[in-house]
């Protein structure tokens, strides 16, 4: 296998019903773009049904992958696991619902020329969202990136969007110092990604809600802001690079070529 132009890394955790089809839409994808070797890692999250069994007949050892933790560590601790196991000088973190969103990966592409991450995103101008999540998810959601925007000056408005793409070194470097396992860990690694002067754009995306959530917002919150102070004293004190481009662009008026 020649060195992979891209890694797609898909963390999963009890996906049964939904691993193949993430699996076959990133796949499918990548083999039509051109000839190039790609990497499609899956790190499954100890999952207790057959998400596993479901995507064995996939993992060839050349261009799929699985990692399974030993038990259930989080999302952070399978996406960051996930990052720095990847070997392309792009990197992807894709959700396992966010397959629809490949539609908007060619644009990503052409954003990371004059960026080091790309945040697709559900509120950027150029979104295209099939099904929205329901409202009190969103309120509460909106609620915690106004926080993340008082505690970090992170101005990203759409934080937890499961569809990020990476140069190489901004991943390694922010991932590295990341040490957050849970949902909280996109906030960190993207507070870490700026503070470290990488620049980051945020774009409009594809995407469609999918029913399910595990997630319960209002329960986790309180711990997710005592994450997010512990953040900002780790991010202030690990910042080693000149502070540069801190500033948010929006596609598509800043592009570079």
């Amino acid at each position: 296998m020649s060195e992979p132009w891209i890694s797609v890394v898909i963390p999963a955790f009890n996906e049964e019903h939904g691993i193949v089809g993430a699996v076959e839409a990133a796949r499918d994808w990548l083999d039509a773009r051109d000839d190039r070797d790609y990497e499609l890692i899956v790190v499954d999250n100890a999952s207790t049904d057959a998400t596993v069994e479901r995507l064995a007949p996939f993992v060839d050892g050349h261009r799929v992958g699985l990692l399974a933790n030993d038990r259930n560590r989080g999302k952070g601790y399978s996406v960051r696991r996930g990052m720095l196991a990847a070997h392309a000088p792009l990197r992807l973190h894709c959700d396992a619902d966010c397959v629809g969103s490949f539609e908007s990966l060619p644009g990503m592409l052409e954003l990371i020329a004059g960026c080091d991450v790309v945040v697709g995103s559900r509120l950027a101008p150029g979104n295209r969202v099939a099904r929205r999540q329901p409202v009190h998810r969103r309120l509460v959601g909106r609620t915690f990136v106004e926080l993340c925007r008082r505690v970090l000056g992170e101005p990203t408005r759409d934080l937890y969007c499961g569809f990020k793409l990476w140069r190489g070194e901004a991943a390694e470097e922010a991932y590295s110092r990341a040490q957050l396992d849970d949902w909280v860990f996109d906030a960190e690694v993207l507070a870490m990604a700026r503070a470290l002067g990488y620049r980051l754009c945020e774009t409009g995306i594809v995407w469609a809600d999918r029913d399910g959530s595990r997630l319960s917002m209002p329960r986790v919150l309180v711990p997710a802001v005592r994450d997010l102070m512990a953040t900002r004293r780790r991010v202030r004190r690990e910042a080693v690079r000149p502070r540069v481009a801190r500033g948010l662009v929006v596609e598509p008026s800043d592009r570079r070529p």
